[in-house]
């Protein structure tokens, strides 16, 4: 099989590499990829979101399946494009990927379908949602209703921090019309934990869970990235509490769409929130997830293009069982100094043939490009460390052996990734 997979990041690189492995796979192509898919994978001179661009590549190569990593793609209709020209790609299409595409399509439907999640008010006025603070309170919790590559999220502690958030998104336009309207929620209180699946509407298939670290900073202090390290599993995820986010939370959503006429095939990814009442949908992203896919991934047995094959044809249900790997698996990210917010690119990165020689250890490329045969920075998030060890303090002590070896210019990365697990 010819594969193509599109997108440049930590995520698509662990796809990319996971793919490899499939014994249905002839060769791998990669839209845009970045330094380390380079050694694996052809790298196309693409950009995820030219459609047309990869539709029009993807005929001419004969490519067998299309796997799609970015969300913005999934938003645009890539799926329903390559669908009308007959070609086999994974993921779900424009009206299903509006689950993440629209914060307010998502808690409507939530709402509309029993899924619990927390209390909301959506607002396309910033003098309503000014006043509506004023009112009540923080601590609470303001969305942007569209894509803002992760960041469109505030967690604010005071009401001026909440108003701050409001004129941001929708007067300053930060995230340009992805701040248009807003959703201004309850804060949920306990830990939050990603459960992954993939499915063709019908049949659904668990991957393994994992918690991210979204904040920049040690003890989760900071700005909210795009996510600074992860590991897998979540201890947290009981048997117990998995049987109530996949009956409450998964099941009850996959109803919904069906109900509203939308077939969903591919990954379906909910953050949830493990409260005093019980876990409840924070948000649901409609791809693999970032970093936990560099956690999730290489705890996979299974063969991967198998089961994505499986999905995009509607025939989920002949994959019996995912087989995994009982080890754990962390990740540390490895970012530019400075993000998310400015930060400067073309440094060059020492060490990552060390690194990656340790028994356990896959460095996945995020922010990267390879120049005459170096490797330098490009991008905000630049490496995801990823170390698989027996039990989570193995894996971790693994993983940040690997990190001390690896050197660029005002790298940083935070020094607290799975505590919490080690103290508990």
């Amino acid at each position: 099989m010819r594969i193509l997979v599109i997108g440049s990041g930590g995520r698509e690189h662990a796809l990319v590499w996971k793919i490899a492995q499939s014994k249905l796979v002839d060769k791998i192509f990669c839209a845009p990829g970045n330094g380390g898919i380079a050694q694996i994978a052809e790298c196309l001179d693409l950009k995820a979101d030219d459609i047309f661009g990869l539709l029009d590549f993807a005929r001419k190569e004969r490519i067998d399946l299309t796997v799609v990593g970015p969300e913005v793609a999934l938003s645009l209709g890539i799926v329903d494009e390559f669908g009308k020209a007959g070609l086999k790609i994974f993921g779900p299409n424009k009206l299903a990927a509006h689950l993440e595409a629209s914060k307010v399509f998502a808690k409507e439907l939530m709402a509309k379908y029993n899924v619990p999640t927390a209390n909301f008010k959506v607002f396309d006025n910033p003098e309503a949602a000014l006043k509506y603070i004023t009112i009540n309170g923080a601590p609470c919790v303001v969305k942007a209703d569209g894509l803002a590559s992760g960041k469109g999220v505030v967690v604010a502690q005071t009401v001026s921090e909440a108003k701050i958030a409001v004129t941001a998104m929708m007067q300053d336009k930060v995230f340009g019309d992805a701040g248009k309207r807003i959703i201004i929620e309850e804060c949920l209180v306990g830990q939050e934990v990603s459960i992954l699946i993939i499915t063709d509407s019908q049949a659904v298939r668990l991957l393994a869970s994992a918690q991210d670290h979204k904040r920049i900073f040690d003890q989760d202090q900071g700005a909210n990235t795009g996510g600074m390290g992860a590991y897998s599993p979540a201890p947290i995820v009981t048997e117990s509490v998995l049987k109530e986010v996949l009956e409450k939370i998964v099941y009850r959503t996959l109803d919904g769409l069906n109900k509203e006429g939308i077939i969903y095939r591919g990954v379906l990814y909910a953050g949830v929130m493990l409260t005093k009442d019980g876990p409840k949908c924070l948000e649901f992203n409609v791809r693999f997830g970032d970093p936990e896919t560099q956690v999730i991934l290489p705890r996979l047995k299974t063969d991967l293009v198998e089961v994505m094959l499986a999905a995009s044809e509607g025939k989920l249900a002949k994959i019996k069982k995912l087989d995994w790997d009982p080890r754990a698996c962390v990740c540390v990210v490895c970012a530019s100094g400075g993000y998310p917010g400015a930060y400067i690119n073309d440094q060059e990165i020492s060490g990552l043939e060390e690194a990656s020689g340790l028994k356990g250890v896959i460095i996945f490329h995020a922010g990267t490009k390879k120049v005459a045969g170096k490797i330098f920075t490009n991008g905000g998030r630049v490496l995801g460390v990823t170390g698989l060890g027996v039990g989570i303090k193995a894996a971790l002590g693994l993983t940040y052996e690997a990190v001390a070896k690896i050197k660029f210019n005002k790298m940083h990365y935070r020094k607290d990734i799975a505590q919490k697990v080690l103290i508990e």
